[in-house]
């Protein structure tokens, strides 16, 4: 098994520490360090400072590495002949580090030094439509394609912010988020890369069908769109949403109220334009085919496949083991269970990194698997970290381009 090595600097005044003791003790002292390193330190700042040196050096190493350990879980004690040991109080991985401290001048410098095995080794196989779009060298933002978000409604602004920001972590080139007026000024905020701009609504926050042909020339210009997360359920919205799925000529993405929009048109079935990407839930898959989810969950495969058909789109059926089936029979199963992903906004940050991929040039069907993988071991990944409980949605944004890194050095 091929190993990463690293190494980690950090300096720190004794002063300072000092000073961080005396006006905060003991709060600093138990936000810091381990009940064994006050026991060893008793108050000593050069001792302490040591060890504040030596934990940034080691949180210095981790870093790019998806590994994430605060200082009071890196714990630095003497070791049998005195010199500093650390020990990492949780799933490391395999890491291994070793710490230096010196003192000088009234300052405590620490190198670490970690060995651990490679990232590469800790992603699952992937399925065999996992593919990463080519990164050429002599690129530019052009070439990894423009993307179209249309999300967010009142209260609901957090879909857009992350279904826009997962498509750009995932590398289009060029992201814009179409929302309503009202909420237009929260996103603008909000967003920094992605370029919000404000369409016509029909109520407050509320995009509606008024809005349509300025989004079709947004689309007309884009490799792909991306529609529904927190869009909303006015009426007008989801006419503008059959609309847009039905003439639309890039590749869709339809997620969250997109797919309730298309569940309140069942006319729509089989009458959507060429390549789109829907992405229910067990429930909302219920809802577009009028099964019960308790059917859908005892054949999930059968269940992707025939919606797949029916609707004449590539289906991703989320949940553990996600199953993602193609009009044509395709049908591809990821290997990951991850409990910690089911919260709020994750739906979203998939439907995001699918689009990134499209936007990229990866088909439909490729750019769902792909997606549904990353998806899954970013969140994997964290949870590794985390537990079963307490991700966030927006965790997931920076673990995306770590997780693709991976499997690009393992030659995808």
């Amino acid at each position: 098994m091929e190993s990463m090595q690293r190494i980690g600097v950090d300096a720190v005044s004794v002063d300072r520490i000092a000073r961080a003791v005396g006006r905060s003790s003991p709060a600093f002292l138990n936000k810091v360090y381990t009940p064994a390193e006050q026991a060893y330190c008793a108050g000593n700042p050069d001792r302490l400072a040591g060890r504040w040196a030596a934990k940034e050096a080691v949180i210095k190493c981790f870093d790019g590495t998806g590994i994430c350990f605060p200082r009071r879980r890196i714990e630095v004690l003497a070791g049998p002949n005195g010199a500093p040991r650390v020990r990492l109080l949780g799933d490391h991985r395999g890491a291994r580090v070793e710490v230096s401290i010196t003192h000088d001048s009234r300052l405590a410098v620490a190198t670490a030094h970690l060995e651990m095995p490679d990232v590469a080794d800790d992603l699952l196989p992937a399925p065999d439509a996992v593919i990463l779009p080519q990164r050429p060298h002599d690129a530019h933002k052009g070439t990894f394609g423009t993307a179209i978000v249309l999300a967010g409604s009142l209260g609901f602004t957090g879909a857009a912010y992350l279904a826009s920001t997962a498509t750009a972590r995932t590398g289009a080139g060029l992201v814009k988020l179409l929302v309503a007026d009202t909420i237009y000024p929260i996103l603008a905020a909000k967003c920094t890369e992605v370029m919000a701009k404000p369409v016509p609504e029909v109520a407050p926050g509320a995009v509606g069908h008024a809005a349509y042909d300025s989004i079709m020339r947004q689309l007309a210009a884009a490799e792909v769109g991306v529609i529904g997360p927190g869009l909303g359920r006015d009426s007008s919205t989801w006419r503008l949403v059959i609309d847009l799925a039905s003439h639309a000529r890039c590749p869709l993405v339809i997620d969250a109220d997109g797919l309730n929009a298309l569940a309140d048109s069942p006319r729509s079935k089989g009458k959507l334009g060429k390549n789109r990407v829907l992405t229910p839930h067990p429930g909302e898959l219920a809802r577009l085919t009028g099964k019960t989810i308790e059917a859908i969950e005892a054949d999930r495969e059968g269940s992707a496949r025939k919606a797949a058909k029916e609707w004449g789109a590539v289906v991703v059926l989320k949940g553990a083991h996600t199953v993602v089936a193609h009009p044509d029979g395709r049908i591809s199963e990821d290997p990951h269970e991850v409990p910690a992903l089911a919260s709020g906004g994750t739906g979203d940050v998939l439907a995001g990194i699918i689009g990134g991929l499209i936007a990229q040039g990866s088909d439909p069907f490729s750019a769902a698997v792909t997606g549904v993988y990353i998806h899954a071991a970013a969140g994997r990944r964290i949870s590794q970290r985390l537990g079963d409980s307490g991700l966030l949605a927006g965790d997931l944004l920076m673990e995306i381009p770590v997780v693709m890194n991976v499997l690009r050095q393992g030659g995808l």
